[in-house]
Protein backbone atom coordinates (compact mmCIF):
# COMPACT_ATOMS: atom_id res chain seq x y z
CA UNK A 1 0.00 0.00 0.00
CA UNK A 2 0.86 3.68 -0.49
CA UNK A 3 -0.36 5.21 2.65
CA UNK A 4 -0.17 9.06 3.49
CA UNK A 5 -1.08 9.24 7.51
CA UNK A 6 -1.65 13.32 9.02
CA UNK A 7 -1.64 12.95 12.45
CA UNK A 8 -1.18 14.96 16.06
CA UNK A 9 2.30 13.64 15.88
CA UNK A 10 5.15 11.51 15.62
CA UNK A 11 7.90 13.13 16.71
CA UNK A 12 7.13 13.75 19.99
CA UNK A 13 5.48 11.88 22.88
CA UNK A 14 5.22 15.16 25.37
CA UNK A 15 1.93 15.30 26.72
CA UNK A 16 -0.34 12.85 24.27
CA UNK A 17 -0.09 9.37 23.77
CA UNK A 18 -0.32 9.68 20.04
CA UNK A 19 3.40 9.63 19.24
CA UNK A 20 4.14 5.74 20.59
CA UNK A 21 0.83 4.50 18.65
CA UNK A 22 1.63 5.89 15.55
CA UNK A 23 5.25 5.00 16.03
CA UNK A 24 4.23 1.19 16.39
CA UNK A 25 2.08 1.11 13.26
CA UNK A 26 4.16 3.26 10.56
CA UNK A 27 7.16 0.64 11.79
CA UNK A 28 4.82 -2.04 11.48
CA UNK A 29 3.50 -0.80 8.13
CA UNK A 30 7.05 -0.55 6.79
CA UNK A 31 8.35 -3.66 8.18
CA UNK A 32 5.76 -5.15 5.95
CA UNK A 33 6.67 -3.25 2.63
CA UNK A 34 4.02 -0.18 2.74
CA UNK A 35 5.01 3.35 2.07
CA UNK A 36 3.97 5.58 4.77
CA UNK A 37 4.55 9.23 4.70
CA UNK A 38 3.40 11.06 7.71
CA UNK A 39 2.43 14.59 7.74
CA UNK A 40 2.97 16.57 10.87
CA UNK A 41 1.98 20.20 11.79
CA UNK A 42 4.91 21.71 13.67
CA UNK A 43 3.59 23.33 16.83
CA UNK A 44 6.47 24.72 19.70
CA UNK A 45 5.77 22.97 22.51
CA UNK A 46 6.61 19.44 20.45
CA UNK A 47 9.43 21.49 18.35
CA UNK A 48 10.92 21.81 22.61
CA UNK A 49 10.41 18.26 23.46
CA UNK A 50 10.77 15.86 20.30
CA UNK A 51 12.24 12.50 21.48
CA UNK A 52 12.40 11.52 17.74
CA UNK A 53 12.62 14.20 15.90
CA UNK A 54 13.33 11.83 12.32
CA UNK A 55 11.34 8.34 12.66
CA UNK A 56 13.54 5.55 10.66
CA UNK A 57 10.72 4.24 9.56
CA UNK A 58 8.73 5.67 6.32
CA UNK A 59 8.75 9.29 5.34
CA UNK A 60 7.92 12.10 8.17
CA UNK A 61 7.40 15.84 7.03
CA UNK A 62 6.43 18.32 9.29
CA UNK A 63 4.44 21.40 7.89
CA UNK A 64 4.08 24.83 8.73
CA UNK A 65 -0.01 25.55 8.48
CA UNK A 66 -2.90 24.38 6.24
CA UNK A 67 -1.56 26.51 2.89
CA UNK A 68 1.89 24.07 2.48
CA UNK A 69 -0.37 21.18 3.16
CA UNK A 70 -2.34 22.26 0.36
CA UNK A 71 0.49 23.30 -1.94
CA UNK A 72 2.86 20.77 -1.19
CA UNK A 73 1.29 17.20 -0.64
CA UNK A 74 -2.01 17.27 -2.99
CA UNK A 75 -0.03 15.03 -5.02
CA UNK A 76 1.04 13.06 -2.35
CA UNK A 77 -2.35 12.52 -1.30
CA UNK A 78 -4.26 12.32 -4.12
CA UNK A 79 -1.88 9.37 -4.91
CA UNK A 80 -2.30 7.29 -1.81
CA UNK A 81 -4.32 3.72 -2.13
CA UNK A 82 -5.29 5.10 1.68
CA UNK A 83 -5.56 8.61 3.23
CA UNK A 84 -5.28 8.38 7.24
CA UNK A 85 -6.00 11.57 9.19
CA UNK A 86 -6.26 11.09 13.08
CA UNK A 87 -7.98 13.40 15.92
CA UNK A 88 -6.61 16.50 17.12
CA UNK A 89 -5.00 17.25 14.11
CA UNK A 90 -4.90 21.23 14.00
CA UNK A 91 -7.89 22.88 11.86
CA UNK A 92 -8.89 19.36 11.20
CA UNK A 93 -11.95 20.11 9.77
CA UNK A 94 -10.39 21.96 7.09
CA UNK A 95 -8.04 19.64 6.68
CA UNK A 96 -10.69 16.76 6.69
CA UNK A 97 -12.65 18.86 3.75
CA UNK A 98 -9.47 19.27 1.63
CA UNK A 99 -8.55 15.63 2.35
CA UNK A 100 -11.62 14.45 1.25
CA UNK A 101 -11.95 16.02 -1.96
CA UNK A 102 -8.39 15.42 -2.62
CA UNK A 103 -7.47 12.12 -2.34
CA UNK A 104 -8.48 9.01 -4.84
CA UNK A 105 -7.92 6.43 -2.52
CA UNK A 106 -9.92 5.37 0.44
CA UNK A 107 -10.26 7.59 3.30
CA UNK A 108 -10.25 7.39 7.26
CA UNK A 109 -10.47 9.09 9.99
CA UNK A 110 -8.39 7.26 12.87
CA UNK A 111 -9.92 8.60 16.40
CA UNK A 112 -7.82 8.45 19.42
CA UNK A 113 -9.84 10.08 21.50
CA UNK A 114 -13.55 8.53 20.37
CA UNK A 115 -15.09 9.15 24.03
CA UNK A 116 -13.77 12.80 24.05
CA UNK A 117 -14.95 13.17 20.22
CA UNK A 118 -18.34 12.57 20.90
CA UNK A 119 -18.63 14.42 24.08
CA UNK A 120 -17.32 17.30 21.84
CA UNK A 121 -20.05 16.63 18.98
CA UNK A 122 -22.75 17.29 21.68
CA UNK A 123 -21.79 20.33 22.74
CA UNK A 124 -21.12 21.91 19.01
CA UNK A 125 -17.28 21.83 19.88
CA UNK A 126 -16.01 20.69 16.54
CA UNK A 127 -12.38 21.13 17.07
CA UNK A 128 -10.86 18.54 14.90
CA UNK A 129 -14.02 16.95 13.22
CA UNK A 130 -17.30 17.74 12.25
CA UNK A 131 -20.52 16.10 11.89
CA UNK A 132 -20.78 17.03 8.31
CA UNK A 133 -17.11 15.18 7.50
CA UNK A 134 -18.35 11.57 9.39
CA UNK A 135 -20.28 10.46 6.65
CA UNK A 136 -17.79 11.50 3.64
CA UNK A 137 -14.85 9.41 5.08
CA UNK A 138 -15.00 5.29 3.78
CA UNK A 139 -13.72 4.63 7.06
CA UNK A 140 -14.01 5.49 10.67
CA UNK A 141 -11.13 3.90 12.32
CA UNK A 142 -11.86 4.42 16.37
CA UNK A 143 -9.53 3.79 19.28
CA UNK A 144 -12.75 2.65 21.61
CA UNK A 145 -15.12 -0.48 20.22
CA UNK A 146 -18.47 -1.75 21.96
CA UNK A 147 -21.68 -0.15 21.44
CA UNK A 148 -19.95 3.41 20.05
CA UNK A 149 -19.05 1.88 16.74
CA UNK A 150 -23.03 1.80 16.33
CA UNK A 151 -23.76 4.78 17.79
CA UNK A 152 -21.22 6.37 14.87
CA UNK A 153 -23.50 4.83 12.46
CA UNK A 154 -26.46 5.09 13.74
CA UNK A 155 -26.38 8.70 14.46
CA UNK A 156 -23.41 10.34 13.29
CA UNK A 157 -23.58 8.22 9.53
CA UNK A 158 -20.27 6.63 9.60
CA UNK A 159 -20.09 4.71 7.02
CA UNK A 160 -17.77 2.18 8.21
CA UNK A 161 -17.29 2.16 12.03
CA UNK A 162 -14.21 -0.46 12.87
CA UNK A 163 -12.31 -0.83 16.07
CA UNK A 164 -8.64 -0.14 15.33
CA UNK A 165 -7.56 -0.14 19.11
CA UNK A 166 -3.95 1.02 20.49
CA UNK A 167 -1.01 -1.78 20.08
CA UNK A 168 2.64 -1.89 21.09
CA UNK A 169 5.78 -2.69 19.39
CA UNK A 170 7.39 -6.43 20.95
CA UNK A 171 10.95 -5.35 19.75
CA UNK A 172 10.34 -1.85 22.19
CA UNK A 173 8.26 -3.32 25.24
CA UNK A 174 9.74 -6.46 26.52
CA UNK A 175 10.72 -8.14 30.46
CA UNK A 176 14.11 -6.94 31.17
CA UNK A 177 16.31 -7.35 34.37
CA UNK A 178 15.97 -4.85 36.59
CA UNK A 179 15.76 -4.32 40.69
CA UNK A 180 12.18 -3.86 41.63
CA UNK A 181 12.84 -0.45 43.21
CA UNK A 182 9.61 0.82 42.58
CA UNK A 183 6.55 -0.99 44.40
CA UNK A 184 3.72 0.83 42.23
CA UNK A 185 3.94 2.94 39.36
CA UNK A 186 1.80 5.12 37.36
CA UNK A 187 2.85 6.81 33.54
CA UNK A 188 0.55 9.59 32.48
CA UNK A 189 0.02 13.01 31.89
CA UNK A 190 -2.09 15.15 34.20
CA UNK A 191 -5.72 15.50 33.70
CA UNK A 192 -8.54 16.71 35.81
CA UNK A 193 -10.64 13.65 35.86
CA UNK A 194 -7.83 10.92 35.99
CA UNK A 195 -6.22 12.57 39.16
CA UNK A 196 -9.22 11.29 41.71
CA UNK A 197 -8.35 8.02 40.68
CA UNK A 198 -4.47 8.54 40.95
CA UNK A 199 -5.15 10.05 44.32
CA UNK A 200 -7.50 7.22 45.51
CA UNK A 201 -5.20 4.02 44.14
CA UNK A 202 -1.41 5.65 44.50
CA UNK A 203 -0.84 8.99 46.23
CA UNK A 204 -3.22 7.50 49.27
CA UNK A 205 -1.90 4.08 49.44
CA UNK A 206 1.95 5.96 49.68
CA UNK A 207 0.97 7.73 52.14
CA UNK A 208 -0.40 5.47 53.73
CA UNK A 209 2.41 2.76 53.35
CA UNK A 210 4.94 5.10 54.43
CA UNK A 211 7.60 1.65 53.92
CA UNK A 212 6.83 1.73 50.42
CA UNK A 213 8.51 3.47 46.99
CA UNK A 214 6.00 5.05 44.73
CA UNK A 215 6.48 6.89 41.31
CA UNK A 216 4.60 9.32 39.06
CA UNK A 217 5.46 10.06 35.48
CA UNK A 218 4.58 12.37 33.22
CA UNK A 219 3.89 16.52 32.57
CA UNK A 220 1.52 18.89 33.01
CA UNK A 221 0.69 17.77 36.59
CA UNK A 222 0.36 21.64 38.89
CA UNK A 223 2.49 22.57 41.56
CA UNK A 224 -0.38 22.63 44.03
CA UNK A 225 0.34 18.54 44.58
CA UNK A 226 1.54 18.12 47.63
CA UNK A 227 3.44 14.90 46.67
CA UNK A 228 3.95 11.90 49.50
CA UNK A 229 8.21 12.17 50.29
CA UNK A 230 8.39 8.23 49.16
CA UNK A 231 7.00 8.92 45.90
CA UNK A 232 9.75 9.58 43.19
CA UNK A 233 8.50 12.39 40.91
CA UNK A 234 9.35 12.37 36.97
CA UNK A 235 8.49 15.10 34.69
CA UNK A 236 9.10 13.62 31.59
CA UNK A 237 9.71 10.08 30.11
CA UNK A 238 10.85 9.57 27.06
CA UNK A 239 9.47 6.37 25.48
CA UNK A 240 13.13 5.19 25.34
CA UNK A 241 12.80 5.13 28.77
CA UNK A 242 9.72 3.69 29.57
CA UNK A 243 10.56 -0.23 29.21
CA UNK A 244 13.40 0.92 32.11
CA UNK A 245 10.68 2.17 33.97
CA UNK A 246 7.85 -0.42 33.79
CA UNK A 247 10.48 -3.05 34.84
CA UNK A 248 11.60 -1.23 37.52
CA UNK A 249 7.94 -1.32 39.40
CA UNK A 250 6.64 -4.48 40.89
CA UNK A 251 3.45 -3.53 39.59
CA UNK A 252 1.88 -0.51 37.77
CA UNK A 253 -1.24 1.54 37.83
CA UNK A 254 -3.64 2.15 34.66
CA UNK A 255 -6.22 4.76 35.48
CA UNK A 256 -9.07 5.93 32.69
CA UNK A 257 -10.18 9.28 31.99
CA UNK A 258 -13.66 10.13 32.80
CA UNK A 259 -15.23 9.95 29.20
CA UNK A 260 -13.32 6.70 28.51
CA UNK A 261 -13.99 5.28 31.55
CA UNK A 262 -18.10 6.03 30.93
CA UNK A 263 -17.99 4.65 26.94
CA UNK A 264 -16.20 1.71 28.00
CA UNK A 265 -13.91 -0.81 25.61
CA UNK A 266 -11.29 1.87 25.33
CA UNK A 267 -7.77 0.63 26.69
CA UNK A 268 -4.86 3.02 26.87
CA UNK A 269 -1.67 2.09 24.86
CA UNK A 270 0.33 2.21 28.52
CA UNK A 271 -2.07 -0.77 29.40
CA UNK A 272 -0.63 -2.98 26.63
CA UNK A 273 2.76 -1.49 26.86
CA UNK A 274 2.98 -2.45 30.99
CA UNK A 275 1.98 -5.69 30.18
CA UNK A 276 3.99 -6.08 27.60
CA UNK A 277 6.91 -6.07 29.80
CA UNK A 278 5.90 -8.42 32.09
CA UNK A 279 4.64 -5.84 34.97
CA UNK A 280 1.29 -6.68 36.58
CA UNK A 281 -1.23 -3.69 35.86
CA UNK A 282 -3.35 -2.67 38.45
CA UNK A 283 -6.15 -0.97 36.82
CA UNK A 284 -9.45 0.66 37.63
CA UNK A 285 -12.58 -0.58 36.32
CA UNK A 286 -14.58 0.27 32.93
CA UNK A 287 -17.39 -1.52 30.92
CA UNK A 288 -15.42 -3.72 28.06
CA UNK A 289 -12.28 -4.35 30.34
CA UNK A 290 -12.95 -8.10 29.97
CA UNK A 291 -12.31 -8.19 26.21
CA UNK A 292 -8.93 -7.56 26.56
CA UNK A 293 -8.03 -9.15 29.99
CA UNK A 294 -9.40 -11.96 32.17
CA UNK A 295 -9.44 -9.95 35.87
CA UNK A 296 -8.01 -11.46 38.66
CA UNK A 297 -5.85 -13.64 36.15
CA UNK A 298 -4.30 -11.42 33.64
CA UNK A 299 -5.35 -7.66 35.65
CA UNK A 300 -6.23 -6.67 38.83
CA UNK A 301 -8.84 -4.63 39.35
CA UNK A 302 -9.37 -1.76 42.17
CA UNK A 303 -11.67 0.68 43.44
CA UNK A 304 -10.63 2.14 46.69
CA UNK A 305 -7.43 2.69 48.30
CA UNK A 306 -7.54 -0.66 50.27
CA UNK A 307 -8.12 -2.79 47.42
CA UNK A 308 -5.04 -1.04 45.54
CA UNK A 309 -2.60 -1.38 49.29
CA UNK A 310 -3.65 -5.35 49.23
CA UNK A 311 -2.44 -6.01 46.55
CA UNK A 312 0.95 -4.53 47.30
CA UNK A 313 1.10 -5.99 50.41
CA UNK A 314 -0.77 -9.45 50.60
CA UNK A 315 -0.16 -10.85 46.82
CA UNK A 316 2.58 -13.71 47.15
CA UNK A 317 5.41 -12.97 44.84
CA UNK A 318 4.91 -16.17 42.84
CA UNK A 319 1.30 -15.47 41.45
CA UNK A 320 2.24 -11.40 41.09
CA UNK A 321 5.00 -13.01 38.50
CA UNK A 322 2.69 -15.45 37.01
CA UNK A 323 -0.19 -12.47 36.58
CA UNK A 324 2.61 -10.52 34.44
CA UNK A 325 3.42 -13.28 32.62
CA UNK A 326 0.18 -13.98 31.89
CA UNK A 327 -0.65 -10.71 30.49
CA UNK A 328 2.16 -10.47 27.94
CA UNK A 329 1.00 -13.79 26.64
CA UNK A 330 -2.39 -12.37 26.03
CA UNK A 331 -1.23 -9.01 24.56
CA UNK A 332 1.30 -10.84 22.30
CA UNK A 333 -1.29 -13.11 20.67
CA UNK A 334 -3.77 -10.08 20.38
CA UNK A 335 -2.26 -6.34 20.54
CA UNK A 336 0.59 -6.18 18.96
CA UNK A 337 1.12 -3.33 15.71
CA UNK A 338 1.17 -6.25 13.32
CA UNK A 339 -2.20 -7.13 14.62
CA UNK A 340 -3.51 -3.91 13.58
CA UNK A 341 -1.86 -3.04 10.77
CA UNK A 342 -3.51 -6.84 9.41
CA UNK A 343 -7.03 -5.43 10.51
CA UNK A 344 -6.01 -2.25 8.70
CA UNK A 345 -5.13 -4.25 5.66
CA UNK A 346 -9.24 -5.97 5.96
CA UNK A 347 -10.70 -2.59 6.66
CA UNK A 348 -8.99 -1.50 3.68
CA UNK A 349 -10.18 -4.54 1.47
CA UNK A 350 -13.86 -3.69 2.61
CA UNK A 351 -14.04 -0.48 2.12
CA UNK A 352 -12.40 -0.62 -1.55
Amino acid sequence: MNLVILGLSITSSWGNGHATTYRALVRELDAQGHQVLFLERDRPWYAAARDLPHPPWGKTILYDGLPELQERFAPAVAAADLVIMGSYVPEGVAVGEWLLKTAQGVRAFYDIDTPVTLAKLRRQDYEYIAPHLIGQFDLYLSFTGGPVLDELERIYGARRARPLYCSFDPSVYYPEQHDLSIDLGYLGTYSDDRQPGLERLLIQPARTWPAGSFAVAGPQYPASINWPENLLRIEHLPPAEHRSFYCRQRFTLNITRAEMVRTGYAPSVRLFEAAACGVPVISDYWAGLETFFCPGKELLVANSTEESLSYLLEMPEAERQRLGERARDRVLREHTAAHRVQELETYLAEAR
